[in-house]
């Protein structure tokens, strides 16, 4: 397990990173990835959705092209209080602080469910993409964004010591042990040589 797959770590990491993410951001995960991404997604205005690790709500954004009805949630309180003064606590979007391993709502409450950038950090990836599956709506679909895994030993090595990086067989794995269907990777990367991002659709089975 990396060092940052620990949530009190991880939150430590964020109150600083906070300062600077949204400068930081685009050179890994930027707007033209996302709206790759977001273009997986079937969200239809009205649809409810959630935006699981916020942050300072980058995909957030996104999500509100499509529908108005989006509710973000994050443990960090430093990189919520960023997506505060773009959205307002309570206007745009609805704020929760919490955790991806034990989400705060009912069953089948969300249409959609997205996650960008927070997977690395949960220490147990599959309770939370359980959760993910009992808070989604059967049938509908999530979409997670995370690091893919390095192609040399070396990176190999020091992703592992960080926090956690995965290929599609091991995103397979999660998703299909959570309970998931019609699982599909996209390989998303700003330019040659730089970070790859790995993008995983699924769907929830039908009831």
């Amino acid at each position: 397990m990396g060092v940052l797959e620990n949530k009190a770590r991880a939150r430590l990491f964020y109150k600083y990173l906070s300062k600077v993410y949204d400068q930081v951001n685009p050179f890994i995960w930027n707007e033209e990835m996302r709206d790759e991404a977001l273009e997986l997604l079937d969200i239809q205005q009205g649809d409810r959705v959630l935006d699981v690790g916020c942050g300072t709500g980058f995909g957030t954004e996104g999500l509100l092209r499509y529908t108005d009805d989006v509710h973000g949630l994050d443990q960090s309180i430093h990189q919520m209080q960023k997506a505060w003064e773009k959205f307002g606590k309570n206007d745009q979007v609805r704020f929760y602080r919490g955790d991806a391993e034990r989400l705060p709502f009912a069953d089948d409450s969300f249409d959609v469910i997205w996650s960008s950038g927070s997977i690395e950090y949960w220490p147990n990836p599959v309770t939370a993409l359980e959760e993910f599956r009992r808070v989604v709506k059967p049938g509908n679909k999530v979409l997670v964004v995370g690091p893919d895994y390095p192609k040399t030993g070396v990176f190999q090595k020091l992703a592992d010591a960080i926090m956690l990086f995965y290929d599609e067989e091991e995103a397979d794995r999660m998703f299909e042990a959570a309970g998931f269907v019609d699982i599909e990777h996209h390989i998303l990367q700003r330019q040659p040589g730089s970070p790859r991002a790995i993008v995983t659709v699924a769907r929830a089975p039908d009831e």
